[in-house]
């Protein structure tokens, strides 16, 4: 079973996305199941994992609704209150009766405060989260984000914590650290996963292929491991630097030229996030 474990839809008249401006050019739309489905069909894609675009009730609705009517949504990453968390324990408990509510996000990199993270608050809202056995994806855009994951993971031990899109390495200026260094950090605890995920538009947009991904592919593969590691197509932002088929064939070139063997190939590629997000075999 391939799963990408990464992708959004949004529809601009059901909800509000505070950060989805015109100036976002061909993402500023709505993306629905059948702008996605024929790019699945194409590259061989059973199902997906669909990830939250707003801090609001109402986009966690929106993905629930489509994965009513759509099947190839295996589950949902929604969001949920974490500063109010006695909110937030009403609002897991209605969502957990869903069995595709598989764990919680926040646009933590939209918050003015890049320690929010550490807030006592956001703390208790994550042990519910650990309590019920959902995960937390981590938007990891800044270094200092980053650098959050490894006391997270402390604080947290049974709490499954996914880095998206590698924390998101620069590799367009061709760097290595500080991420490299923070990532190695994150990995050493064993509740850390991470996706391969949102790299394309970590590079060049024009210029981009498999040869400048490899590097930081390869650097998170000897961290985590493939047991620990997820493909996610992260449609359609990743239209702003190419097309579906081209983040799907350039990351299956970097996993392939990394010598992974089958077992492997197959956990990066959905068996990873079967397990993080507790996604059942359809067999």
């Amino acid at each position: 079973m391939i799963i990408d474990a990464h992708q959004h839809f949004w529809n601009l008249d059901r909800v509000a996305y505070p950060w989805l401006t015109p100036d976002q050019g061909p993402i500023h739309r709505t993306f629905e199941e059948g702008d996605l489905q024929p790019h699945l069909d194409a590259c061989g894609v059973d199902g997906t994992v669909l990830v939250q675009s707003a801090d609001s009730y109402e986009d966690t609705d929106f993905m629930l609704e489509v994965a009513d009517r759509w099947p190839r949504v295996r589950a949902v990453v929604g969001w949920v209150p974490l500063t109010r968390p006695d909110e937030a324990a009403g609002a897991l408990d209605r969502y957990r009766r869903d069995p595709r509510f598989a764990g919680v996000r926040h646009l933590i990199h939209d918050e003015p405060d890049p320690d929010w993270l550490l807030r006592p608050e956001v703390r208790d809202g994550l042990d519910l989260l650990a309590a019920r056995e959902l995960t937390f994806d981590v938007v990891a855009v800044l270094p200092r984000h980053l650098e959050h994951v490894p006391v997270l993971a402390e604080r947290h031990p049974d709490l499954r914590l996914v880095i998206d899109h590698l924390a998101k390495p620069p590799i367009r200026e061709r760097g290595w650290r500080p991420w490299a260094d923070l990532l190695a950090r994150a990995a050493a605890y064993p509740n850390v996963h991470a996706k391969v995920s949102g790299l394309n538009t970590a590079a060049d947009w024009e210029t981009w292929s498999a040869a400048d991904l490899r590097p930081y592919v390869a650097h998170a593969l000897e961290l985590f491991g493939a047991p620990r590691l997820m493909f996610g197509g992260d449609w359609p932002i990743s239209v702003l630097a190419g097309d579906y088929r081209k983040v799907w064939e350039e990351t299956v070139k970097v996993l392939d030229g990394l010598g992974l063997d089958p077992a492997e190939r197959a956990r990066v590629l959905g068996g990873t996030a079967a397990d993080v997000y507790r996604i059942p075999d359809p067999t």
